[in-house]
């Protein structure tokens, strides 16, 4: 709503513009001669909005000064006071305004009433509102009586914090489709079990969230009575339906109310352009590098609640009807749906109706894809959160993966996977069977990107979702954008088992983009239910994959449903990647042992010389005592 509100007078001389004014400011009518303009002056206003009142003249000299004034002000207040007057309203004064190009509301004021007190408002002022649609509201004043001088100004003021023009076509006395396409969304959010009516209890919690305070058991009659006389065919007993729902605003409308109709839409996040505010829509969400966006339980929780209010016939899976009815308070289906040719991303049940295992997984994909689409979507659906940050609660962000050889668990959830390989190599069989679709042996050449997304669990009952991408004609583009390589956690390598030019392919793709290296990678030999034949490359298999520290190609077939443990072991690669790296140089000698065995040798013979000098000691001990006691003999025994 705006906060300030600027409005300009205009009409003809001697039509009492000034003294409205003066009679608004000082609250008494100035009988004497006021000065010609009245400088603009400034009064504060309920709902903490500021309003600038400016005074014009309507004389020729003046006309340059009345052209500006009106283009920096937000609303018209045009006077007229006489029949001549009045017929320069349609004459002049509203042709002038459409020649300034300006798009503003007129509120039409015919003063000096007292002097005319027997003048039907209606029978005078309709014919010039249905004329001129730009006229947004109408009333009769006295300046000398003190006669609906506020309440002028009230109707200026809230022509501009709660214009009519965008909720109501006057002429055609109707609410103008984007009024009735936002209460529509705003029903929808209020019919919680979404039975098409909105109970007492619901619209009780409707009036509490729109204006604070609860309805009266006779307010509630009152207000299905009203429903009831201008629907008579309305179930009123069952609660007030959609189109009674609407019929209120209406009547709002007709009755000038309309600024109860902005305080609904303000509550549900509209502007004044009747859109979503875009700070509701895309709240302040960063992802940080080399991190990655998730649902939170929060998330996964109220798309839970959905799938199930929802599925309505309780078979398991949303059909047409029940995702189109999911779908309408938004504008469709996400745009990366519809790209990825959803439902057919992920997983759908017997009867082609998306299962809630598939309706997480998507939400899961989109979410990893683009957090910002989830954003907007929980807005749209009504995602409601005590949490700060409103639809950001329902999204998390996982600590940032780094890009190295030795490291620990991943800590994310979802994960993706590009499938790369040769033409014909069942890259597309892969991402059938991943979605539980029967084996179709016909060969289908993949022509755009195609994403599978499915959850996965892994040893230990803990579950993942893994996507699935197959590059198609664009796998050279996206392998050199050095972005999209780095939002792929592991590749997984595959080759026809029964074809001899097939592996050569991912040796070939690996010299050409060395940079796949720094991936975590899986080998899978397909179609391992054909027989196997030796590949035409230079090194087989599996003494590549052993020459560059890899494990042995998995061989697995589209037709055999252990096809699961290739999908297993991708989620580990991108989970755990610390031996899913390939080797791309020698590795040093480990030198340990023999660190280890030098250093006993030298221990050891450090106690063998300690044993050598203790034995020397002895020896030179022994030789000086037989010398003294020779000395001492031959002292005693001279000659």
């Amino acid at each position: 709503m705006a906060d300030t509100v600027r409005i300009v007078v205009c009409g003809d001389e001697g039509t009492g513009k000034s003294s409205l004014i003066t009679s608004l400011v000082k609250d008494v009518f100035i009988p004497s001669k006021i000065q010609p303009i009245l400088p603009a002056i400034t009064i504060g206003a309920p709902e903490n909005v500021t309003t600038t009142i400016v005074d014009t003249s309507a004389l020729p000299q003046e006309r340059n000064t009345l052209r500006k004034e009106i283009r920096r002000s937000n609303v018209i207040c045009l006077v007229y006071s006489d029949h001549y007057s009045y017929e320069r309203v349609s004459l002049f004064w509203l042709p002038f305004f459409r020649s300034l190009g300006v798009n503003l509301p007129v509120v039409l004021c015919a003063n000096k009433t007292d002097l005319s007190p027997d003048v039907d408002p209606e029978e005078e002022m309709m014919p010039i509102m249905l004329e001129f649609k730009e006229i947004d509201s109408c009333i009769r004043a006295s300046a000398k009586e003190q006669k609906n001088i506020n309440e002028l100004f009230y109707l200026c003021q809230k022509a501009v914090t709660h214009p009519v023009a965008p909720l109501y076509d006057s002429k055609e006395q109707n609410l103008k489709p984007a009024a009735v396409a936002a209460l529509q969304r705003i029903f929808f959010l209020c019919d919680k079990d979404q039975d098409g009516f909105l109970n007492d209890l619901e619209l009780q919690e409707f009036q509490k969230k729109c204006f604070d305070k609860s309805l009266t058991p006779e307010e509630l009659e009152d207000i299905k009575a009203s429903i009831k006389k201008r629907l008579p065919n309305s179930r009123i007993e069952e609660g007030v339906d959609k189109q009674g729902f609407i019929l209120l605003s209406k009547m709002f409308a007709e009755k000038a109310r309309h600024e109860t109709i902005w305080t609904i839409l303000r509550v549900f996040h509209y502007t004044d352009s009747l859109s979503l505010k875009d700070s509701f829509l895309h709240p302040k969400f960063d992802v940080p590098s080399n991190a990655s966006a998730e649902l939170s339980p929060l998330g996964y929780r109220f798309f839970v609640d959905l799938f199930l209010l929802f599925d309505k016939d309780n078979d398991g899976g949303l059909n047409g009807d029940e995702l189109a009815a999911l779908f309408a308070p938004t504008p469709g289906l996400p745009a990366s749906w519809v790209d990825s040719s959803f439902p057919s991303s992920t997983v759908r049940s017997e009867a082609g109706h998306i299962t809630l295992q598939g309706w997480l997984a998507q939400w899961s994909m989109t979410t990893f894809q683009d957090p910002k689409m989830t954003l907007a979507y929980l807005a749209y659906l009504g995602f409601e959160s005590g949490e700060r940050g409103g639809t950001a609660a329902a999204l998390k962000v996982t600590k940032p993966r780094k890009r190295r050889r030795r490291q620990g668990r991943v800590e994310r959830n979802v994960v993706l996977c590009y499938v790369l390989g040769s033409s014909g190599s069942g890259k597309s069989s892969i991402l059938d069977a991943f979605l539980n679709r029967p084996f179709d042996s016909t060969y289908h050449p993949t022509i755009k990107p195609r994403t599978a997304v499915n959850s996965v669990e892994l040893q230990g009952g803990k579950q993942c979702y893994l996507i699935i991408e197959e590059l198609g004609e664009l796998e050279s583009a996206i392998l050199e954008n050095e972005a999209k390589l780095n939002s792929c956690d592991v590749v997984c390598y595959t080759y026809d088992s029964s074809d001899p030019d097939s592996f050569a392919h991912i040796v070939d793709l690996r010299a050409r983009y060395p940079q796949l290296d720094e991936l975590p990678a899986v080998y899978a030999a397909l179609k391992a239910d054909l027989d196997k034949t030796t590949q035409r490359a230079e090194i087989q298999p599996d003494v590549y994959t052993r020459e560059i520290g890899m494990s042995a190609p998995l061989h697995v077939s589209a037709a055999w449903t252990s096809i699961s443990e290739l999908f297993v072991t991708v989620s580990e690669a991108a989970l755990f990647p610390n031996n899913a790296y390939p080797r791309t140089e020698p590795e040093s000698a480990d030198r340990t042992n023999l660190y280890i065995v030098g250093g006993v040798t030298g221990k050891r013979n450090f106690h063998s010389n300690i044993a050598n000098v203790k034995e020397l000691t002895c020896y030179i001990n022994s030789a000086c005592t037989v010398m003294a006691l020779l000395y001492v003999w031959k002292r005693t025994n001279p000659g």
